[in-house]
């Protein structure tokens, strides 16, 4: 059997040459050249899905007829303030601002479910054609989403 010697004599004659450049292929970049060697993700997204799958939703909670009617009259409590302050302000008499927090269902845009968020602020108004309320920060909770509204005045 033959004894191969690898030293660095064996490569004496080429060390000192200049690199190889293609005359066909441009030169790759950097960036390109540490993509190849980057790990392969054969199933793309499915570290997403799974996130995405074990993300808790709540359920929405349906109101019976007696809590749908105890929130009527919280809204028009509510509206029947907001009419006498616009009357006081006609009148120069300043009041209170309606400061109420809101408990509404917000639906997941993604899945089945949602959460429930509560808002606490200044009512603007009640937008009976939009069904909704608007807050003073612009921000409009759908009345059929509300699920309690708890105030000082109520």
């Amino acid at each position: 059997m033959k004894e191969h010697n690898f030293s660095n004599q064996s490569y004496e004659d080429i060390i000192d040459l200049p690199h190889p450049v293609s005359k066909s292929h441009p030169q790759m970049s950097l960036w390109d050249r540490a993509a190849q060697f980057s790990p392969f993700a054969a199933l793309t997204g499915y570290d997403g899905a799974i996130k995405e799958t074990a993300r808790r939703t709540d359920q929405r909670i349906e109101l019976d007829d007696t809590e749908k009617a105890i929130l009527d009259e919280k809204l028009s409590i509510i509206q029947e303030q907001i009419e006498n302050q616009i009357k006081n302000k006609l009148t120069n008499q300043i009041k209170n601002q309606i400061e109420v927090e809101i408990d509404f269902f917000k639906k997941d845009k993604r899945k089945e479910g949602g959460l429930y968020c509560t808002v606490q602020g200044i009512v603007k108004k009640i937008d009976v054609y939009e069904k909704s309320i608007v807050m003073q920060n612009e921000i409009r909770i759908p009345i059929e989403d509300v699920v309690d509204i708890t105030a000082d005045f109520i």
